[in-house]
């Protein structure tokens, strides 16, 4: 089943849903969704917005569906324990939502084959397990090409969690968003080595404003770096949520992930027996990816530039990673016009030539 299809699912699912039960009729047995999250569901970013989604599919189905949620569980052996307690609990489909869960996901599924999994950003497949994503990198150029046009010290700051493709093609394609439109950029990164930690972050984004940093970048899941570019009157984009209320003046622009269709139609196909494990990929053509608007503070020609190079983007008329583009350590990795693949993006471990420091191993 491509994206398409499942946005169609979608948008019919509220009004099938709500359909009255006949007088007399009997009840069917609710589906049990459940989901397990990495961070907390008031963390206003990440776990925030899959939450989001949970509460589209309860008002998509209603008493229809029984949901479940488990928050602040640790990538490891800890989520393997809680994946497997859901499944035991009777859970029809489980949807887990980080990085570090793909592994616990394929294990608990081998052991419980009548229940569908969903993994979030993993690459990792099986006959009871689909994996799901977003094209993080596209909103991320767009960000980039907005926060090179507003930068005035030409440093722009980014706090990274882990050293996964993910968050390295976010990296990499912020710095070539910025890039297109100022050559003078810099890029300094910080490695905080979680995705939620609100005080490890608002330390990282101090380390980067004393670096000369002016716009500051997430890949982590917290409001501390939007509330310390607010407190520091410097400019920062939002991460997966918008983070306007916790920088009313610093928010730029924000990229806010939009889970809701994809797991209400997800939910509908375990429910018409519909359901086969697939690997979806969405971005901003498919609306899985949207951009918040920008602050009234950005030029009109900015705000200009910024919604052509997005809507280029979804039409497929430009690709963030088409060549030619060189590694940090000078070699050739895109010739002139080439596209970057699919694959080769799902395995980027390096940075593109320009970008300062290296890797944590």
């Amino acid at each position: 089943m491509n994206l398409k299809t499942l946005i169609k699912f979608a948008a019919v699912t509220a009004a099938v849903a709500t359909m009255a039960v006949a007088p007399g009729a009997v009840q069917a047995k609710k589906l049990k969704v459940g989901f397990v999250y990495v961070g907390p569901v008031g963390d206003h970013g990440w776990t925030y917005q899959h939450h989001q989604g949970l509460l589209a599919v309860k008002k998509a189905f209603g008493d229809k569906v029984e949901t479940t949620h488990v928050e602040n569980v640790q990538e490891g052996p800890d989520s393997e324990r809680v994946i497997q307690q859901l499944a035991q609990q009777g859970h029809d489909v489980i949807f887990t939502t980080s990085f570090g869960f793909m592994n616990p996901t394929l294990k608990v599924a081998s052991r419980f084959p009548k229940v569908k999994f969903e993994h979030s950003t993993g690459y990792k497949r099986s006959k009871n397990v689909s994996t799901y994503n977003i094209r993080f990198y596209e909103g991320r150029y767009v960000a980039g090409v907005v926060a090179g046009k507003m930068t005035k010290s030409n440093t722009i700051g980014y706090i990274a969690s882990f050293p996964i493709p993910e968050v390295i093609m976010g990296i990499n394609a912020a710095y070539l968003g910025a890039k297109s439109v100022n050559p003078n950029v810099k890029f300094k990164i910080v490695w905080v080595s979680t995705w939620f930690d609100p005080g490890k972050e608002s330390d990282a984004a101090k380390a980067l404003v004393d670096q000369g940093a002016d716009v500051l970048f997430q890949h982590t899941d917290s409001p501390a770096a939007m509330k310390l570019a607010e407190q520091r009157n410097i400019s920062a984009i939002g991460q997966a949520s918008d983070m306007k209320a916790f920088g009313r003046k610093a928010q730029l622009t924000a990229l806010v992930n939009n889970w809701g269709p994809y797991y209400i139609a997800r939910v509908k196909a375990v429910m018409d027996g519909s359901w086969k494990a697939q690997d979806t990929w969405g971005g901003l053509k498919s609306g899985m990816l949207t951009i918040a608007g920008l602050n009234d503070r950005v030029p009109a020609d900015v705000k200009a530039l910024a919604a052509k190079v997005q809507a280029d983007i979804a039409s497929g008329k430009l690709h963030p990673f088409t060549g030619p583009l060189e590694k940090q350590d000078g070699s050739m990795f895109l010739k002139s016009g080439e596209k970057i693949s699919d694959k080769a993006l799902s395995g980027m471990k390096f940075y593109v030539k320009g970008i300062e420091g290296s890797l944590p191993k």
